[in-house]
């Protein structure tokens, strides 16, 4: 039993206690953070020491409370205070445990991200992309974790809390199948994020086609997925979609595609100058990446003819702008040589024809109802 000095009040006592064991908790913090710091510069571990830097101010939160549930013995509180400071202290201890873990984790999978010099990364780094897309989806997946376990220990700490948990999941089964329902989009989302980190059908960077949309994947949380389009817009897009809907990833193996252009002509359009000027416009361009070109009829209709012409481009940017520089050199082409081959309407209006058929004389008129009377009144 703690005894106190007989010119000293117990109030004041507990108090200078706490104090001093928090003004300990403090230094002691200070020199720890010292030494490691020291140690860490030394073994040059960047992932190591950014994650100390993270971690130094909610480490001190969890010193302090530390260090005050060690010298809460020697404070002599009575048995109620000190039931209530100690259920306070272990619920401040844990969140800050807890605050502390995710900062570091956060900071070690920063470090990854920039050590790699992904921060700016084309169509063409598939391997860049693959890495930075399961760096960022697992540093949502650990940070969230961390936070909902500490999240959960924290409310078991709390006795109300914990009595209603008990005695919901005490009843007959109904509190489980609620639960469950409600966290099934949660844990729909994680599971998806898991398998996009694996599977990878999406990467950060990717140019994808969804709902109609074109763009690149911007973000990818532990939710959605963010996806910049042409534009400038954002389209959300659940995490669950991709595993659920088809959608097109245009750089999936590779950034190189090929697209169509379509132009619809007259009949009389020479194709074989069509395509001799089209193989010279795909060579004066950097945009063409020299591996596909070719123009053929793919479709006669009423009154025009369908060319296709296929070029390729190293990625999706090129290649949209090569369609549109392809698309209006042909256009020029055909209006500067082959004005005639541009889609036109034909009426033809041809002279009667001998035998009378289809042509009619004109009927003579009738005579009037007053001619008709003055006939008959002369006769």
């Amino acid at each position: 039993m703690t005894t106190f000095p007989d010119d000293l009040p117990p109030w004041l006592w507990s108090a200078g206690v706490l104090i001093a064991a928090a003004c300990i908790g403090v230094l002691a913090h200070a020199a720890l953070s010292a030494v490691l710091q020291r140690v860490v510069s030394r073994k040059r571990m960047p992932a190591l020491k950014a994650a100390l830097e993270a971690a130094h101010r909610p480490f001190r939160l969890a010193v302090v409370p530390l260090a005050l549930l060690a010298a809460l013995p020697a404070a002599a509180l009575p048995a109620a205070p000190a039931e209530t400071a100690a259920r306070v202290l272990g619920i401040a201890l844990v969140a800050a445990l807890g605050w502390t873990l995710a900062r570091m984790i956060g900071a070690a999978f920063d470090v990854a991200l920039t050590q790699t010099g992904e921060t700016q990364i084309g169509e063409t780094d598939i391997d860049a992309r693959r890495r930075r897309t399961q760096l960022s989806l697992f540093r949502r997946l650990s940070v969230l974790t961390v936070g909902l376990v500490t999240a959960g220990l924290v409310l078991t700490a709390v006795p109300v809390v914990r009595a209603i948990g008990l005695s919901l999941f005490a009843s007959a089964g109904v509190a489980g199948i609620i639960i469950g329902i409600a966290a099934r989009p949660v844990t729909a989302n994680l599971i998806a994020g898991l398998q996009i980190a694996i599977a990878q059908p999406i990467r950060i960077g990717d140019a994808v086609l969804v709902e109609s949309e074109w763009g690149h994947v911007e973000e990818i949380t532990s939710t959605y997925v963010v996806i910049e389009i042409w534009d400038e817009r954002r389209l959300v897009v659940p995490l669950t979609y991709f595993l659920e809907k088809p959608f097109q990833n245009w750089t999936r193996q590779s950034s190189k595609i090929v697209q169509p252009i379509l132009l619809y002509v007259d009949y009389g359009v020479p194709v074989e100058a069509v395509r001799e000027r089209l193989h010279e416009i795909v060579r004066s361009t950097p945009l063409w990446d020299g591996r596909v070109w070719n123009l053929q009829v793919t479709d006669l209709r009423e009154r025009t003819v369908e060319l296709r012409a296929l070029v390729s481009a190293a990625n999706s940017s090129q290649a949209w702008d090569l369609r549109c520089y392809v698309r209006e050199q042909l256009i020029a082409f055909l209006h500067e040589r082959f004005p005639d081959a541009l889609p036109r309407s034909r009426v033809e209006l041809g002279p009667p024809s001998a035998s009378g058929v289809g042509s009619e004389a004109p009927p003579h008129p009738s005579p009037s109802a007053a001619d008709e009377a003055s006939r008959r009144k002369r006769g």
